[in-house]
């Protein structure tokens, strides 16, 4: 990786018309002299980002925009820059500028070593209502992975083109770019990189990060329908036999067996379990068809 290789910065905004200049500013006073693309998707932003965007890119040449017709989300938003990189190194971030600019250098020096630079947030500043959930998701990804790195949520990370460039079809649809990536057998290194907290809050709702959960599962966890299945199977069989044997004994010695109560449970506790496993179905069933369908993963109204 030599120094006068081509860098591609990847940033996905969303109504972050405050931040952007203060972005660019730092990115470029970071980067220096190096040769390096900025590339800017604005994901279906509804305050002026775009019109800043137009600003910035008018007055450096080594910015390029995409704009999205609407919000379509991070990851789609993420393969949108990623596709129309040039770069051999890439670098991914967000752009509320709770990654810092500065700690660029580090994890594209760590690419000489490896395949991946996997940023790991120090001193997060996040409510425990958002890292709990992340410690979850991020040891779902370690157990299906079997990458022992400890955060996969983490969006500012540096990859060799060669590394990431063959799962462009794939990223995009699957909603941990890095995880991804790391699970086709690139070599990976973690480096620290600061964290700040976000000008706008988290908009990571309860009900998103629990729908990002059974993403994971979904993504990396090999055929989980059976193994939940065979799990719930044994244990709804065993729970089964043991209330017959109870309900036997106490119908025997109290000539009384709380029937309704027993079943209510086994209902309610039946109900719930397959609940879950409607969850999982329902996310096979979305993936199907949109791959039927074939829809487009963004649509793109302006690029600058």
């Amino acid at each position: 990786m030599t120094e006068g290789a081509l860098l591609s910065v990847v940033v996905t905004v969303l109504n972050e018309a405050g931040t952007v200049g203060e972005l660019h500013r730092r990115v470029v006073e970071t980067l220096g002299d190096r040769p390096f693309e900025l590339i800017f998707v604005d994901d279906g932003s509804t305050d002026g980002t775009f019109d800043a965007l137009r600003v910035i890119c008018a007055a450096d040449s080594r910015v390029r925009v995409v704009r999205l017709k609407r919000n379509f989300g991070q990851h789609p938003a993420m393969h949108a820059g990623l596709v129309r990189s040039r770069g051999t190194q890439i670098v991914t971030m967000d752009g509320d500028l709770q990654n810092q600019p500065e700690d660029i250098p580090k994890l594209v020096a760590a690419l000489a070593r490896v395949d991946v630079a996997s940023g790991r947030r120090i001193d997060r500043a996040d409510s425990v209502g958002r890292t709990l959930p992340s410690r979850v998701i991020n040891g779902l990804l370690r157990r299906f992975t079997g990458v022992p790195i400890s955060d996969f949520g983490c969006a500012f990370n540096a990859y060799r083109r060669d590394a990431i460039e063959p799962l462009f079809p794939s990223i995009g649809k699957q909603k941990f770019t890095k995880a991804l990536v790391l699970a086709s057998g690139a070599s990976v290194e973690e480096v620290d990189v600061a964290h700040a907290a976000s000008r706008g809050g988290s908009s990571y709702s309860p009900i998103r990060l629990v729908r990002l959960a059974l993403h994971v599962v979904v993504g990396f966890w090999p055929q989980p329908i059976q193994w939940i299945g065979l799990a719930l199977g044994l244990i709804c069989s065993t729970a089964a036999a043991v209330l017959a044997i109870y309900g036997v004994i106490y119908w025997i010695d109290q000539s009384n067996f709380p029937g309704p109560l027993f079943a209510g449970t086994g209902i309610v506790f039946v109900l719930g379990v397959e609940g879950f496993i409607l969850a999982l179905i329902g996310e096979y069933l979305g993936r199907i068809q949109r791959d039927v369908e074939n829809r487009p993963l963004y649509a793109v109204r302006e690029e600058l």
